[in-house]
This record gives structure tokens, sequence and C-alpha cells, in this order.
């Protein structure tokens, strides 16, 4: 038994004669003969009786033939989307992407690509980065969007911009009132930043320590999106990058020196094939990130 043989037992089923059959599957009369007389010696048994030259569905061929009619539409729809695929018009893209990123740049650049692309499914893991670097080289996702390059010999590293660190506080702190706070301006303040062991932790101390000072942090957050709503609470101040300010008109950033940055950098892993939608998904980031007006320190 074979495909062919089904496809031109359906056809009969549906087309009711073996002349309709063959007209709609475009072979001749006696092919479709030839055809149906195989599937039965196979199946051992008639799918159709001739009764005053017509043929009539046998009770086997009734039972059947729903299974055989609903295979062929799942068939259908695969070489459907097959093509499609083919077409790069239906897809998947997979992207790891921080926190920070997520919440601010990352739907602008995401509803650009869907407005492009809206059959193509994405993926969207939010993650710490090494877990992010673990699921680039494993293959997990396409695409690493991190605040800091993912360093190893197969990943493709693109720094996008600088990301510079700020000082976060409410409008009616005393802050608000200096165009740039230094270290010493936040001496015996409550801290909300990151911790030590943090790659832009370690900067940040460097930082403090170059204007003799400590950098004394009461309250330790691993994601700039958490230091918000503690800014707004009263719970101290926060230095954290420009992203966790994106789209919030109720705090106030101010600049902070000396400059401490981190890249916004996109990664993909060498060592496998390049995602199909990887670039036009980059193309719409980038676009974003031009038209972007928080990753400068607003002032009031």
């Amino acid at each position: 038994m074979n495909l062919r043989q089904f496809e031109v037992f359906r056809a009969i089923m549906r087309d009711g004669t073996i002349t309709a059959a063959a007209n709609s599957l475009g072979i001749s009369q006696p092919a479709v003969s030839k055809l149906l007389a195989h599937l039965e010696d196979e199946l051992g048994y008639a799918l159709f009786d001739r009764i005053a030259g017509r043929l009539v569905a046998t009770m086997e061929a009734q039972l059947i033939y729903a299974d055989v009619d609903r295979a062929f539409r799942q068939f259908d729809k695969l070489s459907a989307l097959t093509r499609d695929v083919g077409a790069a018009r239906i897809g998947l893209l997979r992207i790891g992407s921080s926190l920070p990123i997520a919440y601010s740049l990352l739907p602008e650049a995401l509803a650009l690509f869907q407005h492009q692309r809206s059959e193509v499914k994405i993926h969207l893991h939010t993650l710490p980065k090494r877990e992010i670097a673990d699921a680039l080289l494993l293959g997990d996702i396409d695409v690493a969007i991190t605040l800091s390059p993912i360093l190893a010999p197969t990943v493709r590293v693109e720094t996008l911009c600088d990301i510079p660190i700020v000082v976060v506080c409410t409008a009616d702190d005393s802050l608000q009132a200096l165009e740039l706070v230094r270290p010493a301006d936040l001496s015996g303040r409550r801290l909300i930043s990151y911790g030590s062991h943090a790659e832009i932790g370690t900067a940040l101390d460097r930082a403090f320590e170059a204007e003799g000072e400590k950098r004394d942090v009461s309250i330790q957050i691993a994601s700039s999106i958490g230091a918000l709503p503690l800014v707004r609470r009263g719970l101290g101040v926060a230095l954290v990058d420009t992203l966790s300010i994106w789209r919030a008109d109720d705090v106030i950033a101010r600049r902070f020196l000396p400059e401490v940055t981190m890249q916004l950098s996109v990664s993909v892993n060498q060592s496998r094939p390049e995602a199909r939608f990887a670039p036009p998904f980059l193309r719409c980031l980038r676009e974003a990130l031009a038209s972007a007006k928080e990753i400068t320190v607003r002032s009031r």
C-alpha cells in the first residue's frame, strides 16, 4: 500500500466516479482503476461494489474513509506549512534577553518586527546573563541581548551602544537639584544598587574608590527593574542602568560621575546555523534603539 493508492481511493469517494476522480487527480481513468485494484488486492477486501456500471462504497470503505480523508487534510496543512517556511513567511525566533532590555527596548523592537512578519512566532526567555550565555551555546536560543558581552570562542558579539549608570531618586529628593551626582553626594544615603560580585558592581566599586569613597549598598538588587518600586516607596536612591527609567516619568535621573557604562550587546553563536529571522529582527532592534529617547538621561 502507498500514499498514491489511498489518494485515488479518497478521490473516488469524494468525486463519486472513476472519471471524475481521474480528472481531479490529472491522471487517466485506466490508471485510477489500476491503482484502486492494487489497493483492494493488498487490503484483501473490496472497497467498492460495481452495481449497474456504478461504484458503490462498501461498508469497509465507509469505515476507513474518514481517517484517510483526515490524514490527507493534515498532509495538505503540512505541505502548506513547509511552503510558507520556505518562503520565509512563517517560522520561529528564540530570543534570550536580560530583564532591563526586555522591559524597555525589546517591546519596541518586537512591535516593529511583528508588523513586518506577523506569522513568525517568538520565544522570549528573560534570564540572568550566565543562563543566557549557556542557552546560546547550547543552541536553545538564536539571539542573546545582554548588558555586557558574552565572551566565548564561537560567539560573535556586536555592541550596539553604551548604557550609562545613573542615580535615580524621587522628585522631592535633594539630589534632583544637582546636574551631576558624584560618590561623595551619596555618602550617608541608603543606596539601592548591584552587588559587588556583579560585573557592573565591581566597576562601580572602583569608581567610588577613585574618589576616596566606599560604595555601601543598603538594598542589593540583581536587576535594575527591581529598583524603581523601592525608590518610589522611599527606601533609598538607586544607582542603576538608564534602561531602568524607560518611560518612568515619576522619578528623576541624574548623571553619575565618574562615568560608568554597561554595553548593550547582541550575541549569536557562529558554531550553529544562523536563524533565518535573526538579521531582520536585529535591524528592527537597531531601529528601535535609534529612535529611543530614554537611553540618554532626561533632565528636568
